[in-house]
């Protein structure tokens, strides 16, 4: 009678056990899920270094060139405006390389929908100053 009396003793444990594992799973699953969708309904789009290296990426792949730095990157209200400084003909010595920049625009998702060269100049000289100067 006391093997009897232990068995029913370790099920009725069992079956405590039991059902309250499937209420911690259900707090930790709904809570990893809201804090999921605070963060989903918080941020809306890529991060700003997710659009910067993607249009790095798409850049490169569609001109054949590789971006060297992004000189400027601002949000619009059609998504984003960067500008892109690209090699575009390697010389000896460095300072001769021609350099451009690229006006690249992307929509709010990050994707390239459109890029124009803006400039061209050597990697040794700088800007020619503007406005009221020689």
């Amino acid at each position: 009678m006391s093997n009897t009396k232990n068995t029913q003793e370790s099920q009725d444990s069992q079956e405590s056990q039991d059902s309250r594992e499937p209420r911690k799973t259900r707090r930790s699953t709904s809570r990893s899920t809201s804090r999921s969708s605070d963060n989903q309904t918080t941020r809306k789009g890529p991060s700003p270094m997710e659009v910067l290296r993607e249009a790095r990426g798409q850049l490169a792949e569609l001109t054949g060139m590789e971006a060297e730095s992004v000189s400027s990157f601002e949000k619009t209200e059609e998504g984003w405006s960067l500008e892109v400084e690209v090699l575009e003909l390697e010389r000896v010595p460095d300072t001769m390389s021609l350099m451009a920049s690229y006006q690249v625009e992307l929509d709010p998702e990050g994707q390239l929908t459109g890029y124009k060269r803006v400039r061209r100049y050597e990697r040794g000289r700088s800007d020619a100053r503007r406005g009221g100067g020689r």
